[in-house]
């Protein structure tokens, strides 16, 4: 009876692994639906730039905000040059609660689809060429509270069902072709004979004509003024005084004015834009000595947990203070706005260099990636056991490690890290980051620790090398029906690490005696220690430093392969033994049951 509960739960506990692996691949119901929303306007836009598919959930992209249980409840794409058409399978985004896409170029029409969203509060088309007629359908959201349609090409009946009569007339302007009722669609003006109109009806036509002429004379400067207004209020920055900012001591971190900053980025012109993340943008910016700078601006805050996640990033970067850390110059807080102040690096990140390659920035040759891989597992090694209490990053990847104007690593973005006491093993937090760098404690049970990183990092070490994302990585390695890590390590058992390696740098890889190809099995193997399966089984970072110096990898690898070979045996032995216990239970009955 022992031996049976015991292989229930053997059988128990596989299942539940299937079960948990199963689940990481699935896809993700809103990632598809908002995949599907960005196939209608134009391939290219910036405003979809951190729209990747491999991550899983879209809660970091930009212009997507989250609620409870990682749903879509808003998509802001205001004023970002969108062209195209409105997918109708938003409608699929069941928990979304606001739509703001005015200031566009989209065409088409309105789909019908929208009076599906029951959770939708406010539907603002405001300043886009939408034709067709307004949807009946809209009238049904009853939680509908803001709605614009204005300045469109819409045309038929305006309903009147629902919501719909709760909003005034100015929802619904400058679409010529819109009627509140259908009497108003007909010519209301009758026609007379030439020669039966009066004198005076032509002098009250010509009085009339006037008044009105007057009447607008009048009111076009209003109009237009309100049409300006309408138009910057979305992007609109305002200086506030000091005292009506919120009060918060930052230690001797330099306090930037909105002002100064937006001198700096020209108003954040989109021709300063660096990049786009989860948490914000980054803009490039001047100061007035010429010093250059990136200014981190974090998204609008409609939750109320935007000023906890600014002050968490800036306790973060205040507290760890290294060379391969990025350092932080100053901020600007104020009622409505969150930036942080940070040195321009010039090289950009990692995974550009990585990928995008030019005459001014060649491909990065192989004792630069050496020199990164150094200077980026320095940086986390202080994080882990140089910051008290430590600090997990938690987004370990090529695109964040910057390269400053020496090519030096620096570990950027602390907009998922945690800070760690060093008595506490491991946290329990949702599951955060990108999907290749994320080891499966951490995937199946939300287990952090500081091995998360040093998985992180092994992905980034096979980036470095093969200049692929980790995504990209997972999918070579599916070809194989393996993990990347199985993957590589049969790769490297064959001698077969030409698959794998960069092509810049399959030349100098081939030539045995410039010593490359032994520097980059040694990479590998470090990568393959950092990717365990195991999070205890990983090396601390520190370690990582030290293998990466020259010292003691030899030892590490024959205790990894000791440890694999002893695994592998007792594997062996529990099958036999679970073998024998099956013929013994399978033998004939008076056999079993021994002499009578």
């Amino acid at each position: 009876m022992a031996e049976q509960r015991r292989r229930r739960r053997i059988l128990l506990l596989l299942l539940v692994i299937l079960l948990c692996r199963v689940a990481s691949v699935l896809p993700n119901s809103e990632v598809e639906a908002l995949q599907a929303f960005m196939g209608g306007f134009e391939a290219g836009n910036p405003a979809f730039q951190s729209w990747d598919q491999s991550m899983l959930n879209p809660c970091t992209w930009f212009h997507v905000t989250c609620g409870q249980g990682n749903l879509v409840i808003r998509l802001d794409l205001g004023n970002q040059s969108l062209s195209g058409v409105l997918k109708p399978d938003i409608w699929k985004l069941q928990a979304l609660q606001s739509l703001e896409l005015y200031g566009n170029n989209i065409t088409g029409k309105i789909p019908t689809e929208l009076g599906r969203l029951a959770n939708l509060q406010t539907l603002d088309l405001y300043l886009n060429k939408f034709t067709g007629g307004i949807p009946y359908e809209l009238g049904n959201l009853s939680m509908l509270s803001n709605l614009d349609l204005s300045h469109n090409n819409l045309s038929g009946i305006i309903p009147t069902n629902g919501s719909f009569s709760r909003f005034t007339p100015i929802s619904f302007t400058d679409n010529p072709n819109t009627f509140k009722n259908s009497s108003e669609s007909n010519n209301s003006a009758t026609t007379t004979s030439s020669g039966g109109r009066s004198s005076a009806s032509s002098i009250a036509t010509i009085a009339g004509g006037a008044a009105a002429g007057a009447a607008m004379l009048f009111a076009a400067p209003i109009v237009v003024f309100v049409w300006w207004w309408r138009r910057k209020r979305r992007d609109q920055f305002f200086d506030l005084l000091d005292e009506e900012t919120p009060e918060v001591h930052l230690g001797q971190l330099r306090r930037f004015t909105l002002r100064e900053l937006q001198v700096a980025t020209d108003n954040f012109s989109p021709s300063n834009l660096l990049g786009r993340g989860g948490f914000g943008k980054v803009y490039k910016g001047r100061l007035l000595d010429g010093s250059l700078i990136a200014i981190k601006k974090l998204n609008e805050d409609r939750n109320g947990t935007g000023e906890r996640q600014f002050l968490m990033e800036v306790e973060i970067i205040s507290m760890a203070v290294h060379q391969n850390l990025l350092r932080l110059q100053g901020y600007c807080m104020t009622p409505t706005e969150r930036l942080l102040v940070c040195p321009y690096m010039e090289n950009k990140s990692l995974e550009t260099r990585l990928r995008e390659c030019s005459d001014s920035q060649p491909s990065l040759d192989w004792p630069t990636r050496r020199k990164i891989a150094l200077g980026s597992a320095r940086g986390l090694s202080y994080l882990h056991e140089g910051c008290n209490p430590k600090i997990i990053h938690r987004d370990v990847k090529a695109a964040n490690i910057l390269l400053d104007e020496k090519l030096e690593a620096v570990v950027g973005d602390f907009g998922l890290a945690r800070i760690m006491d060093y008595k506490v093993s491991h946290v329990v937090t949702g599951v955060m980051g990108t999907l290749g760098h994320i080891p499966m404690e951490y995937l199946t049970a939300g287990r952090t620790s500081d091995k998360t990183d040093v998985f992180g990092y092994g992905i980034m070490l096979f980036e470095l090398i093969s200049g692929q994302r980790g995504f990209d990585l997972v999918g070579l390695a599916n070809e194989e029906n393996a993990r990347v890590h199985d993957w590589v390590k049969k790769l490297f058992e064959e001698d077969r690490l030409q698959t794998l390696i960069d092509p810049s740098l399959q030349e100098i890889y081939e030539d045995r005696e410039q010593g490359v190809r032994e520097e980059v099995r040694l990479l590998v193997q470090i990568a393959l220690l950092c990717t365990q399966e195991s999070a205890p089984n990983r090396p601390r970072m520190s370690t990582v430093v030290t293998m990466l110096e020259g010292d003691g990898i030899a030892e590490h690898w024959d205790s990894w392969q000791r440890k694999t070979m002893v695994q592998a045996s007792l594997k062996v032995g529990q099958h036999d033994s679970e073998a024998q216990n099956d013929s013994v239970t399978n033998l004939p009955p008076d056999i079993m049951s021994g002499p009578r």
